[in-house]
Formats: structure tokens, C-alpha cells, sequence
């Protein structure tokens, strides 16, 4: 059977299996709904809180990004597991203790304020849309290349199955279709691991492959940065960072991730504080599993790449080349008419561009494994990116349906009703979404890396000074989310967008990038946050007492809209 015969039945099981758990779990109230009845098991939260994280960018992008990055690549895995450390250490156990649906939920009712509540909303929105434009543009590259269909027909058929059991499940369906995802993206990113390990070292853990010496006797790492130095490229193992970019960008991924209202929910979903850190235990170790492959991937993939295409006829390339060219990630110009590929870190000489995404997707391809391997990473790469945009999109809904709503615009409206709103909210976020999928606006494909820095700069300070914190009040929390995630987007837009006079890497403040820019608009929140708290009104004596008690995690909690 071909690729594509492979890749319609692997793919067409899973949605099938996604579809069936859908309608087995689907929701009967806004509690399961919004946190899946409070019920879900600790081992079953963290495979689906891991399928939740573990996003297209986990999945084809991170690998990819090390795989051309090297060294510098590294700041993704410190910076994205780390954060789930401070999850389980600073967030999780407090806020189960806490008891609520969402993360603006708890802002607004730790902060006693509608206008905290609103904010954390609006920010909530801007994080979110921001995540899931890649996640349904991710879909449509995967649909186009592996089942030969234009990109948005593979956007719209990501919508309608995320429509499906986003809308009909809620966090309910989600949750178990989560777990499924999970079981699939682990097993289509580790065997073409094991294989080309194999393949390539001898060994079958790609971890040990890593380490390992290649058949001509020479260390992986060391044929690569010998391959690099040819190329002229930087030595693989050689970064190229500051050390003050690298730390920014380590700790902007960490509190982002500590900070990403979808990730934050999955602990309102389990029944007691202790299963809230147990979850965020299985989920760090699931996510290991892949992070720990992804370096090994990274370099295998690299190294087949350059030995594949570098100085070799056009002609003779193989028909994986030739398919990724009709998506339009690998571009070849032959400059100096000679018909063979110049591979060169030196752009006026360099004749191909081959773009970071579709290093694991190709990656079977490259190394020349049997079809229905190839076909499995497909059905992997949907599986992150489905799980995160369900969860995404569940956030968004939630946040209009029960904070906007319920809490602000119409407290008495009745459950029936309000579990309504929340599937209309649903769909027309998945509907935006899916614009987005379709027509990236430039701002949006500029800052999906980035959403993490603007989690990192509005949520995080409010939540973790809202646990530790007694004088920090209202204003204090407001004014620090607004500084910090509009301090956030005007560097974005300037350095990314090019917008405000733009700027070159030169113009860096302090030298710190973008992507790690979080870190310093996460400072100047903390700071704004604790001079206007300490300014102003001190918080009122019943919340000191909440707060007091969220610190000390015993207890169920049972999540409760009042």
C-alpha cells in the first residue's frame, strides 16, 4: 500500500476513535462541560494534560527547530519542561484547592473585581487565538501533504472534527479524546525514533543512539558539526546566544507555561488537591518521553538531510523532495545553472530553503522507512495539533459562556441556557480559528511562538502573587496584567512586525529576543503589581483569609461557579 492508502486508514481510525469517545463522554451539565465533572483519575489528567501541551509546535516544530538550531534549540526543552515543575511545585495543588471552572474565575474572584475578571478574559482570548492559528494551519500542512489535498480543505476537515467533540464533549470529551490523542502522537513520534536509531547506531533508544557512534566509527554529534563547519554553518554543538537571551528565553517558557490558562484548567478537572499534583507528576513524565527523543530526532534528521541534498544533482533527488516542494516549505534555486544542490550557510551562494516544520515530518521519509511509518507521523502531528486546539478553543468558549456571562452580564441565567452559550461559544471560536487557519494575518503567524511570553506577561504574576501574596488587591493585579501584556505586544509588534520604527537584533533591549522578552514585561508586572497593591486599599480581611487557606492543599475543593 502507498503513503496516502496508509495514511487515509491510520488517520481514519484515529478521527473514528476520537469521534466515538466524543459521543460516549459527551457533557450533561456546565461542570462536566467546563472541568469533566471534576471526576477525571490522575493517571488519565496527565496523559490528556500532556496531549494538551505536547502541541503541533511539540511535535513537528520543536525537533525541527533543534534540528537546525543545534545547541540554541536547548532553550525549549529546559524552558518548556521546567514550566511544568513550576506547575506542579507553585500552581497546581493551590488552585484545585481554590475550586473554580477557569483562570479568570479565579482572578476575578481572588481579586473581588468584574474589571480583573474582564481583563484576564481579554487576555485569556489574546493567548489563546494566538496558540491555536498554528495549531490549525499545522493541520492543513499535514492534510496537504500526506492525503494530496489543498491546505484549507485540511483546515476545514481539522474544524469540523475539533467542532465535533469540542462542541458536543466539552472538557468532558475532550478530556478522554485527550488521552487517545496522547496514546497516538507518543507512538507516531517514537517508532520512526527506534527505527532510525537503529538505522543509523545500532541502538534502539534514541537517547542512546544520540550518544552513539554512526557506522564509519565517528560520534553523531562530532559528524555533524564536521558536516556544519563544511557548510559553513555554526558547530552543531556551538551556541550562538548570549547567555542572558538563553536565560530570558528559558524563563519565559517556563512562566508561560506555568501561565497558559488551557494547561491551568486541566487541574479544576481531577477530584482532590493531591490528584492535582499527581497530575502534573504523570504529565511531566509523558512529556519526557518526547522531549528526551526530540535532540536524538533533531540530529538524525539533520544529518540525513545534508548527506541527502548537499552538492547532489536536483535530478536524482527522491520523491520525497519533489512532494514537499508542492507545499512550498522546500524551495530550490539553482544559481550558479550547474543542476546540482548548493546547500551553503552563505545566502548569496545558498540555492535551497527548507523550512523547519517538516524536519520530523519528512524524517521517515528521508531515512526511507516503510509507508505506514511515514502515514503514523501523520496521524501524530494531527493529534498534537487537534488536542491543543480543542483545548484552546474550550478556554476561549468558557471564558465568554461562564465569565463573561454567568459571572457579569447575566448572573441568573439558568444551566440549560448557559451550557448553550458555552457550545455556541465553541463553535464560533472554532470557526475564527479556522479563518485564521485559512488566512494567517501576518500578526497572528509573527506571534504563535510567542504566546507563551504573553502568558508569561499577564497571567502568571496575577496567579502565583494571588496565592502567595495577601496585600496584593485589585488594583495591583489589574494594573500589573495590563502593563505587562501591553508591554508584551508593543515589543512583539516592533521587533516581529517591524512596527513603531522596527528594529534589528542590534536593537534588542538589554540584548534579550522576542521570544524571551517575556520574561522582562513578567518583571515589570511584578514590580507595577506590588507598588500600586501597597499604594492603595489593602485587600479586604475575607480574602485574606481565602488566601490563606488555598496555601495550605488539603482538602477536595470541588470546582463550583460561586
Amino acid at each position: 500500500m502507498d503513503v496516502q492508502g496508509w495514511t487515509f486508514l491510520i488517520v481514519g481510525l484515529s478521527f473514528a476513535l476520537y469521534i466515538g469517545i466524543a459521543i460516549w463522554s459527551r457533557a450533561g451539565s456546565t461542570k462536566e462541560f467546563y472541568v469533566a465533572g471534576g471526576g477525571v483519575p490522575p493517571l488519565a489528567n496527565g496523559m490528556a494534560t500532556a496531549a494538551d501541551w505536547m502541541s503541533a509546535a511539540s511535535f513537528i516544530s520543536m525537533a525541527g527547530l533543534i534540528s537546525f538550531m543545534g545547541y540554541d534549540g536547548t532553550v525549549y526543552l529546559m524552558g518548556w519542561t521546567g514550566g511544568y515543575v513550576l506547575l506542579a511545585l507553585l500552581l497546581a495543588p493551590y488552585l484545585r484547592k481554590f475550586g473554580k471552572f477557569t483562570v479568570p474565575d479565579f482572578i476575578g474572584d481572588r481579586y473581588y473585581s468584574d474589571v480583573a475578571r474582564t481583563v484576564a478574559v481579554i487576555c485569556a482570548i489574546i493567548v489563546s487565538f494566538t496558540y491555536v492559528a498554528g495549531q490549525m494551519r499545522g493541520v492543513g500542512v499535514v492534510f496537504s501533504r500526506f492525503l494530496e489535498v489543498p491546505i484549507d480543505i485540511g483546515v476545514y476537515i481539522g474544524m469540523a472534527l475539533v467542532f465535533f467533540y469540542a462542541v458536543l464533549g466539552g472538557m468532558k470529551g475532550i478530556t478522554y479524546t485527550q488521552v487517545a490523542q496522547y496514546c497516538v502522537l507518543i507512538f507516531a513520534f517514537m517508532v520512526p525514533a527506534f527505527f532510525i536509531s537503529i538505522q543509523m547506531t545500532g541502538n534502539i533508544l534514541p537517547q542512546l543512539g544520540f550518544g552513539s557512534t554512526l557506522s564509519d566509527g565517528t560520534y553523531l554529534l562530532d559528524k555533524l558539526d564536521g558536516l556544519h563547519r563544511e557548510l559553513g554553518f555554526a558547530e552543531y554543538t556551538t551556541g550562538s546566544k548570549s547567555m542572558i537571551d538563553v536565560f530570558a528565553i528559558t524563563l519565559a517558557l517556563m512562566v508561560g507555561t506555568a501561565g497558559l490558562p488551557h494547561v491551568i484548567v486541566r487541574f479544576f478537572t481531577v477530584p482532590k488537591v493531591k490528584d492535582a499534583r499527581m497530575s502534573a507528576g504523570w504529565a511531566l513524565m509523558f512529556i519526557a518521553i518526547l522531549y528526551t527523543t526530540a535532540p536524538a530526532i533533531g540530529a538524525f534528521a539533520r544529518t540525513n538531510l545534508i548527506e541527502t541534498v548537499s552538492e547532489k544533482p536536483y535530478a536524482n533527488m527522491p520523491q520525497w523532495f519533489h512532494n514537499w516542494e508542492k507545499t512550498g516549505l522546500i524551495k530550490y534555486q539553482d544559481k550558479n545553472g550547474d543542476g546540482n544542490i548548493q546547500y551553503l550557510a552563505d545566502k548569496t551562494q545558498n540555492e535551497l530553503t527548507i523550512d523547519a516544520d517538516i524536519m520530523v515530518l519528512a524524517n521517515p521519509e528521508i531515512a526511507q522507512l516503510p509507508n505506514w511509518v511515514i502515514a503514523l507521523v501523520a496521524a501524530g502531528g494531527l493529534a498534537a495539533a487537534l488536542s491543543t486546539a480543542a483545548g484552546l478553543l474550550l478556554v476561549i468558549s468558557t471564558s465568554i459562556s461562564h465569565d463573561l456571562i454567568k459571572k457579569q452580564i447575566k448572573p441568573d441565567i439558568s444551566e440549560k441556557k448557559e451550557l448553550l452559550a458555552a457550545r455556541i461559544g465553541a463553535a464560533a471560536a472554532v470557526i475564527v480559528a479556522g479563518y485564521f487557519g485559512i488566512n494567517p494575518p501576518g500578526f497572528v503567524a509573527a506571534v504563535v511562538a510567542l504566546a507563551f511570553g504573553l502568558a508569561a506577561a499577564s497571567f502568571f504574576p496575577a496567579i502565583i502573587l494571588g496565592i502567595f501574596d495577601t496585600r496584593m488587591n485589585k488594583e495591583g493585579a489589574v494594573s500589573g496584567m495590563i502593563v505587562g501584556i501591553l508591554l508584551m505586544l508593543f515589543y512583539m509588534m516592533k521587533y516581529k512586525l517591524q512596527l513603531f520604527g522596527g528594529g534589528t537584533a542590534a536593537d534588542w533591549w538589554f540584548g534579550i529576543s522576542p521570544e524571551g522578552f517575556g520574561t522582562i514585561a513578567m518583571i515589570v508586572n511584578v514590580v507595577v503589581s506590588m507598588t500600586v497593591s501597597r499604594l492603595t486599599k489593602p485587600t479586604p480581611e475575607h480574602v485574606v483569609e481565602l488566601v490563606e487557606s488555598i496555601r495550605y492543599p488539603r482538602g477536595a475543593g470541588g470546582a463550583s461557579d460561586h
